[in-house]
This record gives structure tokens, C-alpha cells and sequence, in this order.
């Protein structure tokens, strides 16, 4: 008796380990399912509640003036041209300090509102070639100056930059407050900016020594007071300077008041060094401007004239 029931309590035994078994592996399998679930939705939802990084910037796209035809009533680009008396031109295309009718050495060859001509390719506007000359008197004024060195101004990180160097076209404004400015001994300085012929492609027809439209109005002769001023001092700081100063461009934005005061200089692009920075802010904060003359300075915002991307370059040798 004792046997048998030994030997029939074998099956029932078996049976019990193999459903023991199959219970231990079901919930394993959905300990396991459970786990994977929770690994998923911890790893969907943990970018929805994390802050999300925040995008690269874009490079800076570096913008050096916007040829493209403008209207000859608003938002005419300045550009300098020689005072020949010329008469008012047709095509009112250029702001300037002297009336100026466009010409063109080569026949038309591309778009923008310029001369055709053969030159080097450079990010500039020059006609001609000159090296730079500067006022005797001038000269020891900057010398002067420069003996008593600033602090060097921190280059800012450049902002994209927009289509600068664009001003209100003045065009029905009186010119007696700056004929006045314009016959100062400043005025009738010797300085001269160095210039090379650059390669242009435009679109004028008429055959002549290169030149372009433009009107000259108060505003244009203001501006070139402005660029004599510091163009002059820079020269002298530049050549001080020469063994410390890395080619490249640097570009600054700021305000002159209606006294002449420099307000709110500001670099926004420098592809230099913090020498070549010191220099052309220098040249800026010590710049002699006399007061905006009052048919201009009615014309501008309370502020004043804003310049902006005003540019210094250095280029390499050759």
C-alpha cells in the first residue's frame, strides 16, 4: 500500500513543479513587458518636460553696402564724388556733397547704377588711384592727439548685419548753414583719402571720365566733413600703429548729436585685432565735428544722424 501511493503521488507532483514553473515565467515575461513599457515612456516624455536646447546661430553674413537701384526721392546711399560744378543730374540716384553726372570709361556691363570699369576686386567704390594726403595743420593736430592715447574699447560681438551706409535724401532743403561750414578752414583741408580703381560692372551708358548720379544736398556735404574729420586722424593713428595692427575691416555705428557730439560708438564687426579696434575708435571720439546745421538737423530724427557700418580697412600688400 505504502509503495503504490508512492509510486501514483509522482505524476501530481510533477504536475504541480511544471505549473509552478509556468507561473514563474509568466511573470517574469511581464515584469519584464511592464519594465519596457516604462523605459519607453520615461524616454518619450523627458523631452517634453526638459528645457529644449537652444538653436546654433547662424553665421554673420557680412553686408558691405547695397548697390541695388534705389529711388532718387528717399533712402539714397551716400557716396563722395570730386566737386567739378557739375549741373543737377536727371537721375537723382546718389546723395552726395557735389552734383555729379554719371559717365562710364567702358560700355555698360551689369546692373547697379555705376561706371563699367577695369580694377582691383575690392569691397569698394573708387574711380581713380591716390594715396592719401593730409592738411599740414591737420597733421599736427592729430600728432598732437594722439599723444594722449585712450583706452582701448572692448570689440563687441558683431550683429547680423543689415544694408548700411543709407541716409534721407535731401532734396528741397536750403544749403546756407553749410555753405557757411564748408568755406571753415576745415573744410578746405588738404586731406585726401587713399584710393584704388576697383573692378565695377554697372549699368551707365553714357561715355565720360567714371562717375555716377548723385545730388549734392547739405546733408551729403555734412557727411563729408564728417569723413574728412575722421579719415584724417585715422591716417596719422594707422601709420603710429603699423607694426601692431592685423589686416581686416571693422565697421562702427554711432550717433552725432546737433552740437557734434559723438554718442553711443559701437563696433559691430571687427575681422582685426583690439590694436586696429583702438585706432579707429580714436579716431571717432576725436573727431572736431562742428554742429549739424540747423536746415539738416531739421530734417533728422531728435537724436541726430545716425551713421551706421561706417568702415575701416586694412587690406594686404599687393
Amino acid at each position: 500500500m505504502t509503495t503504490a501511493d508512492t509510486v501514483f503521488a509522482q505524476p501530481d507532483r510533477l504536475r504541480d513543479y511544471e505549473q509552478d514553473a509556468r507561473t514563474v515565467f509568466w511573470a517574469l515575461l511581464v515584469a519584464i513587458l511592464i519594465h519596457l513599457v516604462v523605459a519607453f515612456l520615461l524616454a518619450a516624455f523627458s523631452g517634453f518636460f526638459s528645457p529644449s536646447l537652444p538653436a546654433p546661430e547662424k553665421p554673420v553674413e557680412l553686408t558691405f553696402m547695397d548697390l541695388s537701384p534705389a529711388s532718387a526721392s528717399k533712402n539714397s546711399a551716400f557716396i563722395e564724388t570730386e566737386d567739378k560744378n557739375a549741373p543737377e543730374p536727371k537721375d537723382k540716384t546718389f546723395e552726395s556733397n557735389a552734383n555729379s553726372v554719371g559717365a562710364s570709361e567702358l560700355a555698360a556691363a551689369g546692373e547697379m547704377p555705376l561706371p563699367s570699369q577695369a580694377g582691383k576686386d575690392r569691397p569698394l567704390m573708387d574711380f581713380e588711384t591716390n594715396q592719401y594726403s593730409l592738411d599740414s595743420k591737420g597733421a599736427q593736430a592729430q600728432q598732437k592727439a594722439a599723444s594722449q592715447q585712450k583706452a582701448a574699447q572692448p570689440a563687441a560681438q558683431p550683429e547680423p548685419i543689415t544694408a548700411a551706409e543709407q541716409f534721407a535724401l535731401l532734396t528741397q532743403k536750403s544749403a546756407t548753414a553749410l555753405d557757411a561750414a564748408a568755406a571753415s578752414p576745415q573744410a578746405r583741408s588738404m586731406y585726401r583719402r587713399q584710393k584704388e580703381r576697383t573692378h565695377i560692372a554697372g549699368n551707365i551708358t553714357n561715355r565720360g571720365i567714371a562717375s555716377v548720379n548723385a545730388l549734392g544736398t547739405p546733408l551729403g556735404r555734412y557727411q563729408k566733413i564728417v569723413a574728412d574729420s575722421i579719415g584724417s586722424r585715422w591716417y596719422t593713428y594707422v601709420d603710429q600703429k603699423r607694426d601692431l595692427i592685423n589686416i581686416g575691416t571693422l565697421r562702427l555705428s554711432f550717433v552725432i548729436d546737433r552740437s557734434g557730439r559723438v554718442k553711443d560708438l559701437k563696433i559691430t564687426e571687427n575681422s582685426s585685432n583690439q590694436a586696429f579696434a583702438s585706432v579707429c575708435v580714436q579716431s571717432v571720439l576725436e573727431a572736431h565735428l562742428p554742429p549739424i546745421p540747423e536746415d539738416v538737423a531739421q530734417s533728422l530724427p531728435s537724436e541726430g544722424l545716425e551713421i551706421e557700418g561706417l568702415g575701416f580697412i586694412i587690406f594686404p600688400n599687393g
